[in-house]
């Protein structure tokens, strides 16, 4: 599994584990709630100010939202 895919699923367990909607989210974040479900779906590669914001938006640290997430020798 790429990193992308795994981060996404990191987000998409945060949001859940806050009870936090897409919508809710993304609201917090101040993104589209279209994008949000790109993230969680592994569809796109967020840049340091998105990662920035969602990590604000859950109450977390930047290296709180990487936990588990290993890159893949060779890809």
């Amino acid at each position: 599994m790429l990193a992308v895919e795994q981060l996404g699923m990191r987000i998409r367990f945060l949001r859940k584990e806050k009870k936090l909607s897409q919508e809710d989210l993304a609201l917090e974040a101040n993104i589209n709630k279209n994008y949000l479900s790109d993230l969680e779906n592994g569809r796109r590669n967020p840049s340091f100010e998105i990662l920035e914001k969602l990590a604000v938006a859950l109450g977390i640290s930047l290296s709180d939202l990487f936990k588990g997430i290993e890159s893949i020798p060779g890809i």
